[in-house]
């Protein structure tokens, strides 16, 4: 004879792996930066849940570095003190807001938006910038890696080819639009690009991968960090397969030849710019194009490879 509880305790386990399922599979698309949201108006000598994600968020982002063995460590708790003040301030720099080093409404939208996961280049307090000398009375934005990194100059020819270890729907005509992604920056630089087999020996990788993939910097899921690249001569770049990609983005949909122009200036040698028009900037809208070389980028990399 079966026990009347042997249903109940069936159906109960089946409810509780269905919800788990639902969360396993839901959790992509959550907003990695919401968090955020919730600390606005945060400044330094409160203690508040979820300050320590926000250090970790600058931390990734190169803002903020706590000293390793220190008797006042405040890396792993919910304290703000003044290491994470000094951190929003160098953001709010970078970002052209108003430097208060409180998490005011202008700094959390700012910190939400989804952007590239190369981190912006800080360094003692302040963005390292590696402008031309001449041109020294004009407006430039544009920063290089620290080195400067840049591929030498008997690696005029790139190849590249793909790899993924997922596949990602509406990624169709992936390979043609890198193709014309990198003929973007062809025209402005002595580059030449040549796509070869995924078995070939290449400068450059390019794939789709979904959160932990191997390269110590994991994707978040839908929304949060899109993509990112390495520096010369490293050459790898990867976009996040959570995200819901197209050539013709809808209103939740990144534009993918948007992001492959942009990540290809990581692969060259451009870190991000501070200016929110050129294609180096670091974050990027849902439903927007925006695929054209600013002239903050094109003077950026005619500098680097001195072909002013």
């Amino acid at each position: 004879m079966v026990p009347k509880t042997f249903p109940l305790l069936s159906a109960i386990l089946l409810l509780f792996l269905m919800n788990l399922i639902n969360t396993i599979q839901s959790k992509p698309n959550g907003d990695p930066f919401g968090f955020i949201q919730h600390l606005e108006g945060c400044h330094k000598g409160e203690s508040i849940s979820g300050l320590k994600d926000l250090k970790r968020y600058l931390e990734r982002f190169g803002y903020l570095k706590y000293a390793k063995n220190s008797s006042n460590n405040h890396a792993n708790d919910d304290e703000f003190d003044d290491l994470l003040e000094a951190a929003i301030k160098d953001y709010q720099h970078n970002y052209h807001l108003n430097a208060t080093g409180v998490l005011d409404n202008s700094t959390v939208s700012q910190m939400m938006k989804p952007r590239c996961g190369v981190p912006d280049v800080v360094k003692n307090g302040t963005n390292n910038h590696y402008h031309n000398p001449k041109s020294i009375h004009s407006v430039a934005h544009y920063n290089f890696f620290p080195g400067p990194r840049r591929w030498p100059p008997e690696r005029s020819h790139l190849r590249y080819r793909f790899r993924s270890s997922v596949q990602v729907p509406g990624a169709e005509n992936f390979r043609s639009i890198c193709a014309q992604a990198f003929q973007r920056w062809a025209q402005v630089t002595h580059f030449t690009f040549e796509e070869v087999a995924a078995n070939s020996e290449a400068e450059i990788e390019i794939g789709f991968h979904r959160r932990f993939h191997g390269d110590g910097s994991p994707f978040d899921g839908r929304s949060g960090t899109l993509a990112h690249a390495t520096a010369p001569t490293n050459g790898r770049c990867h976009f996040d397969g959570d995200e819901i990609w197209s050539a013709n983005p809808g209103p939740n949909e990144v534009d993918l030849e948007s992001v492959a122009v942009h990540e290809i200036g990581h692969l060259l040698g451009l870190d991000h710019s501070e200016d929110p028009n050129a294609i180096m900037y670091s974050t990027f809208s849902y439903g927007i194009t925006k695929r054209d070389l600013s002239t903050d980028d094109v003077q950026g990399i005619r500098t680097l490879y001195g072909l002013q």
